[in-house]
């Protein structure tokens, strides 16, 4: 939004956030957006955002395979909410979950071949996702719009 004009005339609101919320609020209103229209897409599949993530995560693992673990810290998500995310994808024969032969402790995740085979399936219509929000942006300028979000992250984590 250039101005607070169109906002105001539109809604009957203005927001008065100052610069920095408005950078954090609109940060968080594009990856609602992106996650609703990537749930639109993994949807068709029968799984979420979320799920696919899993599914990204493992496919893009050594062998196929990761710890609940590490599958939690890379997505960012609570260990039971990713056992739950888990389960669900072993039910629907994306994903097997099994013990680490070293450690009974450890759940390993897995990719089926019909988890690989989704994400296939699906990827031409998640790359055009990607592209609407990205179209109009240089490679230079996606590369710094990508930095400018790391440090955002980092200085939250006090990185």
């Amino acid at each position: 939004m250039r101005s607070e004009e169109p906002e105001w005339k539109t809604f009957n609101y203005k927001s008065g956030l100052k610069l920095d919320e408005k950078v954090m609020v609109s940060l968080v209103k594009a990856s609602e957006v992106y996650k609703k229209d990537s749930d639109a897409i993994y949807k068709d599949y029968g799984m979420t955002f979320s799920q696919y993530n899993v599914l990204r995560v493992l496919n893009n693992s050594k062998n196929g395979q990761n710890t609940v673990t590490v599958a939690s810290k890379i997505m960012m998500v609570s260990g039971p909410n990713m056992t739950g995310i888990a389960k669900r994808l072993e039910k629907n024969g994306f994903i097997l979950r099994k013990n680490d032969p070293k450690d009974e402790r450890i759940t390993v995740l897995e990719i089926t071949p019909k988890g690989k085979r989704v994400i296939d399936n699906i990827r031409d219509a998640h790359n055009e996702n990607i592209q609407k929000y990205l179209s109009g942006f240089s490679e230079d300028e996606k590369k710094g719009l990508l930095e400018s979000l790391k440090q955002v992250f980092n200085n939250s984590h006090g990185e």
